[in-house]
């Protein structure tokens, strides 16, 4: 069976080290282990890597280490990815200010990720993001992409 694709936008990496969210940091570090062992073949582009440079200490070098705990593949920014996110900005999906965020999306889509994964419901993992950005897919050709939080990702613990 084919390992789902993820893209992991920074949020994930941020809530490893969450301590004033006890529940989401402990389902992203069960998350973690899952990408630890290989479960999914996962995806950061160099936006994250930026959003993580531009990190307090001690977060920034946890981040960093954490990364080195997996095997994942950085994704090369290219004009299609400008492009999409453009789009995404023409077609209502996020205002100019969130850019970043219809990157993180246009990266997972160009490079035909499954789920992007992310704790960032004010702009990515929410119901009106979600089918606003399935509109724009649509009409650009593209194939529709998840958006959902790593806990979504987790089997039940017996």
């Amino acid at each position: 069976m084919r390992k789902l694709k993820i893209y992991l936008d920074t949020s994930v990496m941020s809530h490893l080290f969450a301590d004033d969210t006890p529940d989401k940091m402990a389902d992203t570090n069960r998350f973690w282990d899952d990408c630890i062992s290989e479960k999914y073949e996962i995806y950061i582009s160099p936006v994250v890597i930026d959003e993580m440079e531009n990190c307090n200490e001690p977060k920034h070098s946890q981040m960093f280490k954490k990364l080195e705990q997996i095997q994942l593949q950085i994704i090369d920014k290219t004009d299609e990815v400008t492009r999409l996110a453009a789009e995404y900005i023409a077609g209502g999906v996020l205002k100019e200010k969130s850019y970043a965020d219809c990157l993180h999306i246009a990266f997972a889509v160009v490079y035909n990720c499954d789920i992007i994964v992310s704790w960032n419901f004010k702009h990515l993992a929410n119901f009106k993001t979600i089918n606003k950005v399935k509109v724009v897919n649509a009409i650009n050709h593209y194939r529709e992409i998840s958006i959902m939080p790593p806990s979504m990702l987790l089997e039940e613990v017996e």
